[in-house]
């Protein structure tokens, strides 16, 4: 046990020194550098729209880039393209495992694709030559349930998983072309930057890793939640990650600081974050909690300057769209709304 004993001192030494070395570059606080910034006035938004039609609860929602479509996953076992603007139902596409926990929708607008306790990530493409919609890959290799795909492109598309991994699948050939590994527990949640030249993935161990996607390789590692992270995201310009976690809080980390810049959390929330959202400009945090709301933070002060309520039961998922004009929530009581 002697040399584990030694090689445990040793990474623990490292930790220290990665510690001090994050210390000695922070030349000011969160808090100072925006103090000189007034809080956003009272934010509040109303359901535009209710999008009714999945029988059971909802998991996911992922917009598409023309801010008008987006898809939505329940565990009815139906994949649900909707017309956020007429409600209208343009594809509901069955699926082979109901237990769906993840879907999103490729930046070309042609393919959708999900996946879950089946381990496997389907993609379907809703562009078919006779109109319907067709599986068009299943993407099988992981042991344990999809928590989240993500596209690159119509031919790259990038899944994290239970199995404490994450992957990058070539759609065409089917095949894994990385394999990212390095987290210590389940894999929840992941985010593509707007270059897509990185992804940051949110796993059970309670950190956060910044992957290179060519490389392959884990360029940092943010800790500090006290419990699972479910959440993931980019800030919109790519410099900063933004975390919700069972822990009750959101985190937002500086990419080029390599470190946690600020928490955003209230004595009155006891409940775990399931799922956040910037605003087009960063400046607002929707975050969605088990207690059937969205909180709304102001990003800069740390302060809830609103609250979506209106759903019966979880808030699951939650995603602004491309344009920045509109939020869409998903929950468990099988609806879901577009506010702003």
């Amino acid at each position: 046990m002697g040399e584990m004993e030694q090689l445990r001192k040793e990474a623990d030494n490292l930790k220290d020194q990665i510690t001090a070395a994050r210390k000695a570059v922070q030349d000011t606080t969160f808090q100072e550098a925006a103090a000189g910034v007034a809080v956003v006035g009272r934010v509040q938004m109303k359901t535009r729209k209710t999008l009714r039609g999945h029988l059971a609860k909802i998991y996911a929602m992922h917009w598409a880039t023309d801010s008008k479509l987006c898809v939505s996953a329940s565990q009815d076992g139906k994949l649900i393209v909707w017309d956020s603007i007429t409600t209208n139902k343009v594809n509901a596409i069955p699926l082979k495992s109901s237990w769906v926990m993840t879907c999103a929708y490729a930046p070309s607008g042609n393919l959708v694709a999900c996946g879950g306790l089946d381990n496997m990530c389907s993609i379907y493409n809703l562009k078919g030559k006779d109109g319907n919609v067709k599986v068009m890959r299943e993407l099988a290799a992981h042991t344990g349930y999809l928590s989240c795909c993500r596209f690159l492109s119509d031919s790259e598309i990038i899944t994290s998983s239970g199995d404490c991994t994450c992957v990058l699948w070539d759609i065409e050939t089917g095949t894994q072309k990385t394999v990212y590994a390095g987290h210590q527990g389940d894999c929840m949640s992941l985010g593509v930057s707007p270059d897509f030249k990185f992804f940051i993935s949110g796993a059970c161990d309670f950190t956060a890793k910044l992957w290179d996607i060519r490389e392959g390789t884990c360029r940092q590692t943010f800790g500090g939640h006290e419990s699972d992270i479910n959440a993931i995201g980019f800030f919109p310009n790519g410099n900063a990650v933004l975390t919700g976690s069972d822990d009750a809080t959101c985190k937002l980390y500086d990419l080029r600081a390599d470190q946690e810049l600020i928490t955003y959390q209230d004595s009155s929330i006891m409940c775990g974050v399931t799922s956040l959202a910037p605003s087009l400009s960063g400046r607002l945090i929707l975050a969605g909690y088990d207690d059937f709301n969205v909180n709304i933070w102001d990003s800069l002060k740390a302060e809830r300057v609103g609250v979506l309520a209106g759903h019966d039961n979880r808030v699951s998922c939650i995603g602004v769209s491309a344009d920045g004009m509109a939020c869409c929530t998903g929950s468990w009581d099988s609806f879901l709304k577009i506010w702003n």
